[in-house]
């Protein structure tokens, strides 16, 4: 019925013109009337047949057929079943519903001073009761025609609204998924960076070790495959992610590292000629999964860095548990350099503007860097602190504290 509006209209038009045509062949045969001619027979037309246009021109017809019912109860005409012919009440009620409210309300003042006007006629022979009846009908259709009109307007704003809110979910689903892919990127960027620094670091030591080991030469080669490999791993793992096929491969359904994974990375450097140790504080708990690999990719950035700007120093990575935080040092005895990233900048927290912002990487020519700018925005998205610089002893400090809540 809602699909077709306009054939709903026509058969209530046809249903009304044929009881409206019954009642007034009926209604002259009870009331000893002579047989209805055809003024009487057109003005029951002319009120029921153009409903079937109601919604279309909601105005025009409700005028046309108030007109027409007017005209007939002027008549001396009987009564259709009411003394108000039906067509006129289901005339009354569709411009109501499908009209404005000023509109319904001008043109419902006015029925009701010509329903006053025509009852005051000789000729209509309405007593208190008909006038009653009628005033009655038309009211009561006017405020059903008021209610469905506010019931659907108030369901075209929730349809409007779902719509809205529709729109809204998906416009967040994919600002997830690009916020997603950056922080996928950020990931490729520090897994790249770490492994080919250490690769760049055992390639040049190479021709050094061939001098006096030749042996050497071999395990030096042997590191750099394996550390090739174990990039060629986590680029497929984090690549795998950022592709829009539903598949995926092994590498990226494998878990992200975590603190778990620190010895083996400490392990890694070492073997790439850093002096590297390990110290753990407190006792370990699980820490969840955003701040677990926030804890690895801080440390393994930080080591690279170390890698890139100090060479092959002695450096401490430091992890202490707190009742309500988890901490990460690392920290290298090299000498200080001007080209080091963050150097330029004072310590301070992440929160402060400028301190990795103005970092320069000294191997990409003097252009700001990106691993301190990484690490900061890994500690502001957990609400944590973040100081890098110069060490007290010379050498380079990062210093992070990432709060998670009731580690007990």
């Amino acid at each position: 019925m809602r699909d077709r509006p306009m054939a709903v209209d026509g058969v209530l038009a046809g249903v009304l013109a044929l009881v409206s045509s019954l009642a007034l062949v009926i209604q002259a045969r009870n009331e000893h009337m002579p047989p209805p001619g055809l003024p009487a027979v057109a003005l029951v037309l002319a009120v029921s047949l153009p409903l079937a246009w109601r919604r279309r021109h909601p105005f025009w017809i409700n005028l046309g057929v108030g007109a027409a019912s007017a005209v007939y109860g002027a008549t001396s005409f009987p009564d259709l079943v009411t003394p108000v012919p039906l067509g006129g009440v289901a005339a009354m009620y569709g411009l109501v519903a499908w009209s404005g409210r000023r509109r319904a309300v001008v043109v419902g003042v006015v029925t009701g001073v010509a329903l006053v006007v025509l009852a005051s006629l000789p000729a209509t022979r309405t007593d208190v009761l008909d006038f009653t009846f009628t005033a009655l009908l038309l009211g009561g259709a006017w405020v059903l025609g008021d209610s469905a009109r506010i019931r659907r307007a108030y369901t075209a704003e929730l349809e409007r609204r779902a719509s809205w809110l529709a729109r809204e979910r998906e416009l967040e689903a994919q600002r997830a998924v690009t916020a997603e892919r950056a922080r996928i990127a950020r990931e490729l960027h520090d897994v790249v960076a770490h492994h080919v620094s250490m690769m760049v670091v055992q390639a040049e030591a190479g021709s050094a070790v061939a001098e006096r080991d030749g042996a050497g030469v071999v395990r030096t080669f042997d590191t750099i495959s394996g550390i090739g490999r174990q990039a060629l791993v986590e680029m497929r793992r984090l690549l795998g992610v950022l592709r829009e096929e539903a598949g995926r491969t092994e590498a990226s359904l494998a878990p992200q590292p975590g603190v778990a994974q620190l010895p083996a990375l400490v392990e890694q450097v070492r073997e790439a000629g850093l002096r590297a140790s390990l110290e753990v504080e407190g006792e370990p708990v699980p820490l969840p999964p955003g701040v677990d690999l926030s804890v690895y990719r801080i440390v393994q950035e930080a080591l690279t860095n170390v890698l890139k700007h100090a060479g092959q120093v002695a450096v401490r990575v430091r992890v202490r548990y707190g009742d309500r935080d988890v901490r990460v040092e690392v920290c290298d005895h090299g000498a200080a350099r001007t080209g080091r990233p963050g150097s330029p900048a004072p310590a301070g927290n992440a929160g402060a503007s400028g301190n990795a912002d103005t970092a320069v990487d000294a191997a990409a020519g003097g252009r700001p860097g990106h691993g301190l700018i990484g690490m900061r925005e890994r500690v502001q998205l957990f609400g944590g602190e973040l100081t890098a610089g110069p060490g007290p002893d010379g050498g380079f400090t990062v210093a992070v504290r990432l709060p998670v809540g009731g580690l007990r």
